[in-house]
């Protein structure tokens, strides 16, 4: 009888746990518990369906048993107290477990257990409630962070390890790398690289890879390939870096170069491979060459596509304004087309007005985030079908789903300043303001005019043109303008696809200021320079 309430609480979650208390008073549970890990399946269920009380129940047997020390069932017995806002409980059971005799592989565990759960708070309470710590302790810290996307915390950490004197190893390099790589931040790049030469990091392919990788996305491709080029290159990984890398600074051809050195060295490509080839194609129009690559995959190299490369031919096709070609690579998929394809074909369909097709993907998609209604809106602005719009900008008010707020930052002397559209928050904001102001005038005159259509229709043009004004990039270059020496080069990251305005107001303020601006945005880099921009108008 316990065995299939055990199993009824793993698959239904949420009316699992109802009752579950009067389930552990059950004659057979302390022999059917001697299994720690049916102990932990049934803990899930509390956790998912937030019972703490059943959680708590069983809680005080956990460690009568003797599986007080365990990771797992530590780490979800904690997460489900926070998960129920249960703060005090979750606190006793840490002081509980550390009372214990636990060395450091048990508390490394938790610690895992913790992180890979979301919990990085109390993940940091039991790191710092340790006494002991080795390096694998700082390693899954600063992993952790990197993987819940925490990226300053984890740096933070790199540098208090650093400080306690414990040395940092491959691993660690690897992660913190990531961190670099995530925030663009070019400064702190160079500064983990000269680390890792006078530490005497020995180079593997995991390291070369992030190494390429951090460099790409910091904006220094040419770094990159220095990297590429004096690398080991054996290892499949290392050309995968370096293709995506190319692909993500709009340089197709280089990339196809690589990959047709690839074949010369015997190198054999992996599906990553031909994401990052089919990508390169696709964020540069390469319509028949994406083509070419997509069925090599299968009749040179016997790789089966996956849903990620119908993904990337779906959005080639899109891009490209091939519409019906995108959606029949769809209705060909031998596998179930994922919300992310959907989202390709909505994005082409707002870029191309092609409305009815959007609703079609709009249709298909089960999981709706607040940019899939703000492109259907956007479709709908950019065609005048006011109400339509207005119709979307509803619905999500009445399901209370907030567009996405537009997010810059830009590394300047090693510190990291982040803006949020029209925000005035930054200690030197006046400053910075004054600076933009006097930019936006200087367009206007040579002709700029703001690209309105696509802002809420219910405001004034006055009030749209405001909007576009202080979006978070153009306040984050506006601060690289204030603190930085003419002429200098300037790079932003943003958290969104850069908008057709501020796109087209940047290249003007790249020929006028004659500087090199380089803006990474969600998906791509755009490098502006004398009036015009490395993707050639085509993101």
């Amino acid at each position: 009888m316990l065995r299939n309430g055990v199993k009824k609480l793993t698959l239904e979650t949420s009316s699992a746990a109802i009752g579950f208390t009067s389930l552990l008073s059950a004659p057979d549970f302390l022999h059917y518990s001697r299994d720690h890990r049916s102990v932990y399946k049934v803990l899930e269920a509390c956790r998912l369906s937030s019972d703490y009380k059943a959680a708590s129940a069983i809680h005080a047997r956990v460690f009568k048993l003797g599986y007080g020390t365990y990771p797992s069932l530590v780490a979800s017995l904690v997460s489900t107290y926070l998960q129920c806002d249960r703060l005090l409980l979750a606190r006793k059971l840490l002081d509980q477990v550390f009372r214990l005799d636990v060395n450091v592989v048990i508390v490394n565990l938790v610690i895992e257990h913790l992180m890979g759960l979301g919990e990085y708070g109390f993940a940091k309470k039991c790191f710092h409630k340790t006494p002991v710590r080795d390096v694998i302790t700082w390693n899954l810290m600063i992993g952790g962070y990197v993987r819940n996307a925490r990226f300053e915390e984890a740096l933070s950490f790199f540098r208090e390890m650093l400080d306690s004197n414990v040395e940092p190893d491959k691993f660690t390099f690897a992660s913190v790398m990531t961190v670099c790589a995530r925030l663009g931040a070019i400064n702190h790049a160079l500064w983990v690289h000269r680390l890792m030469t006078e530490k005497e990091i020995e180079l593997n392919p995991i390291l070369s890879s992030a190494l390429i990788d951090m460099y790409s996305k910091c904006g220094r491709i040419q770094t990159a390939k220095e990297v590429f080029n004096s690398a080991d290159h054996s290892n499949v990984s290392v050309w995968n870096a370096m293709i995506n890398g190319l692909a993500a600074h709009g340089l197709p051809f280089d990339a196809i170069a690589v990959f047709s050195k690839m074949e010369v060295e015997s190198i054999f490509p992996d599906s990553i491979t031909f994401i990052g080839i089919l990508t390169a194609c696709s964020y540069s129009g390469l319509v028949e060459e994406g083509r070419k690559y997509f069925n090599l995959m299968s009749s040179r190299y016997s790789i089966e596509p996956q849903i990620e490369h119908y993904g990337v031919m779906v959005d080639l096709f899109g891009r490209a304004g091939l519409l019906e070609e995108a959606y029949a690579v769809i209705e060909a998929m031998p596998v179930e087309p994922d919300v992310v394809i959907w989202r390709a074909l909505l994005s082409a369909c707002r870029i191309y007005q092609k409305p009815k097709l959007g609703e079609v993907a709009i249709a298909n998609m089960s999981r709706l985030k607040s940019g899939d209604y703000v492109l259907l809106s956007n479709m709908y602005c950019s065609m005048k079908r006011w109400e339509s719009a207005e119709g979307v900008r509803e619905l999500m008010k009445k399901k209370g789903i907030r567009k996405i707020r537009g997010r810059s930052w830009i590394e300047l002397g090693g510190v990291i300043h982040r803006f949020k559209a029209g925000d005035r928050s930054h200690s030197e904001a006046e400053g910075l303001y004054k600076v933009l102001d006097g930019l936006i005038r200087r367009t206007k005159l040579e002709g700029f005019l703001p690209q309105t259509d696509l802002v809420l229709m219910d405001i004034s043009e006055e009030e749209k043109e405001g909007n576009l004004n202080h979006h978070s990039e153009k306040l984050a270059l506006a601060y690289g303008i204030l603190k930085t020496s003419p002429g200098r080069e300037i790079m932003i990251s943003k958290n969104l696809r850069i908008c057709h305005d501020c796109h087209n107001w940047i290249k003007l303020v790249s020929k006028l200021l004659i500087r090199v601006i380089i803006v990474r945005d969600r998906i791509r880099f755009h490098q502006f320079e004398r009036g015009s921009c490395s993707c050639e108008d085509y993101w």
